[in-house]
């Protein structure tokens, strides 16, 4: 059976409350999806996400992904900049965040341990209709070898805050831009694994790993 799962670092206490928060101001009147919630869909930011089949124990995983950060320096907590709120086809709005060696680390470990488990019989009718139109051709050999857009050379850490008709995501991120503070900083303290929701959401968490933790 098909599992959809995804491996996340998910913000401390007061930085996943500014994120749902910030969903809100940015969207303002438009109630943008999925709806961010600190005791439903988490913001986070996603290391790897796809469907996983049986044999992937998530318990086993998520250990020896956070092994591959000791010897880093890393200790409880990462704390990555932000780069702005910006705007991803088709329809998307990110707070897009710094990419720094130790999170090409961290993916490199995930990919390691995930990509043998990864289920690519889910629904081949569904991957042979995806629309890569607008993807990079980064993003495009991303997917096409992991089923996932970023990974790679096309890693792009990032939190999402919500997808909207096309329009007025575009309209969302010009005004927000004059109107909306973003916290310049964003602090990390745990390692995920967790089940997708809508539109990739984290949805429900299965296991949870403080950074740091020996």
């Amino acid at each position: 059976m098909t599992r959809w799962l995804g491996v996340a670092l998910l913000p401390r206490a007061d930085h996943l409350h500014a994120a749902v928060q910030l969903q809100r101001d940015i969207g303002g009147e438009v109630m943008l999806q999925p709806v961010l919630h600190p005791n439903g869909n988490l913001p986070h930011v996603t290391v790897f996400q796809g469907p996983f089949s049986d044999s992937l124990a998530p318990e086993a995983a998520l250990e020896v992904i956070s092994a591959s950060m000791d010897g880093s320096g890393l200790c409880s907590e990462i704390s990555l900049t932000s780069m702005g709120l910006v705007y991803q086809p088709t329809g998307w709005l990110f707070l897009a965040l710094e990419r720094p060696p130790l999170l090409e680390v961290l993916q490199k470990a995930a990919l390691a341990v995930l990509e043998r488990h990864l289920d690519w019989a889910f629904d081949e009718d569904e991957d042979e209709d995806k629309d890569m139109s607008r993807f990079t051709d980064d993003e495009r050999i991303s997917y096409e070898r992991y089923g996932y857009r970023y990974t790679g050379t096309a890693y792009a850490p990032h939190v999402t805050l919500g997808r909207t008709e096309e329009s007025t995501a575009l309209e969302l991120v010009r005004t927000a831009r004059g109107g909306v503070t973003l916290p310049r900083q964003w602090t990390f303290d745990r390692l995920s694994f967790y089940v997708m929701g809508e539109d990739g959401a984290h949805a429900k968490t299965l296991l949870e790993r403080p950074l740091g933790q020996a």
